[in-house]
């Protein structure tokens, strides 16, 4: 697809769902402001995501004072046709491990 500008190449595979599981699972024990910055979205549309998350029980979620902290819930199945019988874990779970790993160990 081209524009006036050439080739248009901001276009992502991940739906906005996935984007914020991926982002999530990168950054346990991210804040909503986190999420909003981090993917560049809106308040409200980080919360209808979220509250979508949720009632799919893909999140875990820790509450402190007036702040919700967010997790992945790593043995959740993964919502996709193709993937049926998959964990959240098995397709998201290698972005966490690579988060825990000290910088430059592969």
């Amino acid at each position: 697809m081209q524009n006036n500008n050439g080739p248009r190449s901001e276009w992502y595979v991940v739906s906005s769902h996935g984007s914020l599981l991926f982002y999530i699972a990168a950054n346990p024990g991210c804040t909503t402001e986190e999420i909003v910055s981090g993917l560049h979205l809106t308040h409200r549309t980080v919360w209808g995501l979220i509250g979508d998350l949720r009632r799919a029980g893909m999140l875990s979620i820790r509450r402190e004072g007036r702040r919700h902290y967010y997790s992945v819930d790593m043995s959740a199945p993964f919502r996709h046709p193709t993937l049926s019988g998959i964990t959240l874990g098995e397709v998201v779970g290698k972005i966490a491990e690579n988060q825990r790993e000290p910088a430059g160990v592969n």
